[in-house]
């Protein structure tokens, strides 16, 4: 068991190292100058020479890595050109939004695939089976913006049930920000629970053929029991993979849906990065979004443990 640990730490040390390289290099083989891209038409050269010193884009490229990975290291994302903050505090202030997005989200998705899932496996052929699988196929051809923006329209334009946008006034109750998140949360839900919902039946089809079940069934434990305790155990494994790939992919795919519903949340402010070509706060952000991609991927490995001894050994 330690080892297996041992070695997804030393895989996820690799990959954000990758990561690192990866996006220090994309801003320095971007065409034209990073800091007259940044300051627009209008800056003089004095104004780019001194933001190129600022930004350490006038040292040999080599040094350049090593003073970025060195700063990196010591948590310092930078400083970001036009909000005049770190962006690391930038980010975090804007963490609050998309983090109850992503939970709410990936809660909703579960509420619905899981339970359809099994019982569309358990009920294998019939109708619910085939009303299951191709509602899933709709759900996930539907780009989660659109559908936002339907909700929009039908539950808070029309019949002003919910927020049309936004994230309360600055001294909104949490109640009341977790009731702007109410309609976002659903639409991402909805869409992502496609996924999920399509693993959880074919997981779940993988194992109820096995003799394990049969063997159950044969001892005259009741139907609930065999499908909950003995199929959906010895089937967590794939769930669990896709639950946390959805997790980490809503995380990043927050982005537009956060616009449309102008939370300021994470995604927002990359949006505004990019429309303001403030690479720094693209930079810290990816750098962000890809760390917990590899953290969310290492915790559920570690959830491998928990759910299938043989990994143990």
């Amino acid at each position: 068991m330690i080892r297996y640990i041992i070695q997804r730490f030393i895989g996820m040390i690799i990959v954000m190292f990758l990561v690192v390289t990866i996006v220090f290099v994309i801003v320095r083989v971007t065409p034209g100058d990073p800091a007259a891209v940044m300051l627009g038409p209008e800056a003089t050269q004095a104004d780019i020479t001194d933001l190129r010193a600022q930004l350490g884009l006038d040292q040999p490229l080599v040094m350049q890595y090593i003073y970025y990975v060195g700063q990196l290291m010591r948590g310092d994302l930078g400083q970001s050109i036009f909000l005049n903050q770190p962006v690391l505090s930038a980010l975090s202030e804007r963490a609050e939004p998309t983090f109850f997005l992503t939970l709410f989200s990936i809660i909703i998705a579960c509420v619905i695939a899981l339970p359809i899932g099994i019982y569309a496996a358990y009920r294998r052929g019939s109708f619910i089976d085939q009303a299951a699988t191709t509602l899933a196929m709709f759900a996930a051809s539907i780009p989660s913006f659109w559908l936002g923006l339907i909700l929009m329209q039908a539950f808070a334009v029309r019949y002003g049930f919910f927020p049309v946008s936004g994230y309360g006034g600055p001294d909104a109750s949490f109640t009341d920000r977790m009731w702007h998140l109410s309609l976002p949360a659903f639409a991402l839900g909805l869409v992502s629970s496609a996924l999920i919902l399509r693993f959880t039946r074919a997981s779940m089809l993988d194992v109820l053929g096995d003799d394990y079940v049969r063997t159950a069934r044969a001892k005259g434990l009741i139907e609930r029991k065999v499908i909950l305790k003995h199929a959906l155990k010895n089937a967590l494994i794939p769930i669990l993979t896709v639950i946390g790939l959805t997790v980490a992919v809503l995380i990043s795919g927050a982005v537009v849906t956060e616009t449309v519903f102008s939370l300021p949340g994470i995604g927002n402010l990359v949006v505004s990065a990019v429309l303001r070509r403030d690479y720094p706060v693209i930079q810290g952000a990816l750098l962000v979004i890809a760390a917990l991609y590899v953290l969310i991927n290492f915790a559920i490995d570690m959830l491998y443990l928990l759910v299938d001894p043989r990994v143990r050994y």
